[in-house]
């Protein structure tokens, strides 16, 4: 009986040790080790638009002159300062436009504008608002009004800019008659 005993003991010992050897060869694998992402950081494009800038414009404008109307070529140059604040601009800029425009034999030879501009810094692009004053010189006398409107500029990485502007023109009476008018330019510029 001890034999017989002995031989379950040592068969139940055989067993519980195999069972283990068995069990460390499983056909189920231990589950992987978590992949940990990093977060992307947004890279926002720097685009500081502090700093001076000159510039050459050259549009369009229709102009009325009491009931009189005429549309024409207009050209100039600009120079400016805006200070960029993060998202947003604050600037001035002066400007010099020639015309190419006869009103009902009036000529606008001229027109100087002296403007405030307020934009959205978005990288690259500046979006803006623009106020100021204007003057117009015509063939019937000199004119001071008010000009407002909005603008773009796209800046490259070499500080050559390109942009267009639209702006409303109101120079008050000139002969006796309201002389105001719309303008669209395209411009091209450079900041240091």
């Amino acid at each position: 009986m001890t034999r017989i005993k002995s031989a379950l003991l040592g068969s139940a010992a055989l067993i519980v040790a195999g069972t283990g050897a068995a069990m460390a060869g499983n056909p189920v694998s231990a589950p992987a080790d978590p992949v940990i992402v990093q977060p992307v950081t947004p890279v926002m494009t720097s685009g500081d638009w502090t700093g001076g800038y000159v510039g050459a414009s050259g549009g369009f404008g229709n102009w009325d002159l009491g009931a009189a109307n005429s549309d024409g070529g207009n050209y100039g140059a600009y120079a400016g300062y805006d200070y960029d604040f993060g998202s947003y601009t604050l600037g001035g800029e002066v400007q010099y436009i020639d015309n190419d425009v006869n009103i009902g034999g009036t000529t606008i030879d001229g027109v100087t504008r002296v403007k405030a501009r307020a934009g959205y810094d978005a990288g690259n692009t500046l979006v803006y608002g623009v106020a100021g004053y204007g003057n117009a010189s015509t063939s019937a006398g000199s004119s001071d009004g008010y000009v407002a409107g909005v603008g773009m500029d796209y800046k490259f990485n070499n500080g050559v800019t390109v942009g267009a502007e639209y702006l409303y023109n109101d120079y008050g009476s000139v002969g006796g008659n309201s002389l105001t008018g719309n303008t669209v330019e395209a411009r091209v510029g450079y900041r240091f």
